[in-house]
């Protein structure tokens, strides 16, 4: 870890305070990072494409500041999120939600379409939802060893938490499952009191405000959904 502090030592002239409120310092990369993550989570409640770049931007200065903060679960994780960032931009530009080819619950997805479409928002199947609980359940504790054993962090398991529930919850945003908002406000809510622990204040009320922004993306999301559901026919209907 000496050797990586080394590596990263010129981060530190981003880390010296841009400003000071209620005697708490707040970092030039801090603040940078906090905005690009703002602006797209914005574009993401709109279903918006723009939101993925914002993301790869944000995740490589959130990485920065983890690393200098000794949250190497959320540093390693940033780095993966550029990678499925990228995957995610691709997927709502050229995806299709007919759960063919690398769809990996596309059982467990509910899509009444028989043909390849533009992927869509639309919501996973409640056999989808218990696979994603059961790989958290199965890779929280493998990260937290992996934590504990590899680095010198004092909260892996801790911080092995929000790290494995947002690689679930970049999945489910990628390929536009409306249940990567409810993912996102446990990961968000666990978030807070981890950056709380290590005095990073902006990036606290940052995901007290993404907490709130979940739920606002949840209800946009299911109306999207409910929007995409077929409508039955009027002889249907009159049955």
């Amino acid at each position: 870890m000496e050797a990586l502090a080394a590596h990263l030592a010129w981060v530190d002239p981003w880390l010296l305070p841009a400003w000071t409120a209620w005697g708490v310092p707040f970092s030039w990369l801090e603040l940078v990072a906090c905005a690009l993550s703002l602006a797209m989570v914005g574009f993401n409640l709109r279903v918006h494409p723009a939101g993925w770049p914002l993301a790869i931007a944000s995740s490589v200065l959130y990485g920065l500041l983890f690393a200098r903060s000794r949250l190497y679960g959320e540093a390693a994780l940033q780095l993966v999120f550029v990678a499925m960032s990228a995957w995610g931009w691709w997927q709502w530009l050229r995806g299709t939600s007919d759960g063919s080819g690398h769809d990996a619950l596309r059982d467990a997805v509910a899509d009444s379409a028989p043909n390849a479409q533009s992927l869509r928002v639309r919501s996973l199947h409640p056999r989808g939802v218990w696979l994603a609980c059961l790989s958290l359940a199965v890779l929280w504790p493998l990260v937290g060893t992996l934590l504990a054993h590899a680095t010198d962090s004092d909260v892996p398991y801790w911080d092995a938490l929000p790290t494995t529930g947002s690689l679930i919850g970049q999945w489910l945003l990628g390929r536009k499952y409306v249940d990567n908002w409810p993912c996102w406000l446990a990961v968000n809510l666990a978030s807070m009191a981890l950056f709380a622990h290590k005095a990073l204040w902006l990036t606290v009320w940052l995901y007290a405000l993404f907490a709130l922004l979940s739920v606002v993306g949840w209800r946009a999301w299911l109306a999207e959904a409910r929007a995409h559901l077929p409508r039955p026919r009027r002889s249907e209907a009159l049955a």
